[in-house]
């Protein structure tokens, strides 16, 4: 549920980031700063794989953008704080292995990521996309996800990940564009 009081200060803001609007069984400990880079390695390493320092690049600079990011946003920025050239499809392939461990959700429609702050917990994936500023928010919300799953299998149809992207004005620019009417 979206609150149209004035939120608590976020503390992920100076992250640039938008908090997750949870509706969820549990509750989840959403990381920030050195935590959410440790959160992630923990992570990554609990899924066999190695924190490499390019990995640890990769996702700082992930983390760092406000907005969801390409592989190409990515592969500059990190490009320009490592002094030498990165190629974008050495970032894909870090970004998949992201995803695929819960460290990053992509947004399917923008082919672009954003890095997940509470890599301890597995959602299927609901995004809300504003068409003005491109901001996009992650929601978990489990009772909408199980009955696409249940939908999806009733149809005799096996889901593997559900992503559901629904676009349309988030509540800055309705705001905005109100006052500006």
């Amino acid at each position: 549920m979206i609150s149209t009081v004035a939120p608590p200060p976020d503390p992920l803001a100076a992250g640039g980031l938008r908090p997750y609007l949870p509706r969820m069984a549990h509750e989840h400990h959403d990381h920030n700063g050195p935590a959410w880079n440790k959160a992630a390695e923990v992570a990554l390493t609990r899924a066999g794989e190695q924190w490499t320092a390019m990995r640890a690049t990769i996702f700082d600079v992930l983390a760092g953008f406000d907005k969801p990011a390409s592989a190409y946003d990515i592969a500059e920025a990190v490009s320009k704080a490592e002094g030498r050239r990165v190629a974008p499809n050495s970032v894909y392939r870090i970004l998949d292995l992201f995803v695929s461990a819960n460290l990053a959700r992509r947004v399917e429609s923008a082919n672009a990521y954003l890095a997940n702050t509470h890599p301890d917990c597995l959602h299927d994936c609901i995004f809300l996309l504003c068409d003005t500023c491109g901001q996009t928010t992650h929601i978990d919300d489990d009772v909408i996800t199980r009955n696409v799953r249940t939908a999806a299998s009733d149809a005799g149809f096996k889901p593997v990940r559900p992503v559901i992207e629904v676009r349309g004005t988030c509540a800055d620019c309705s705001a905005k564009a109100a006052t500006d009417a």
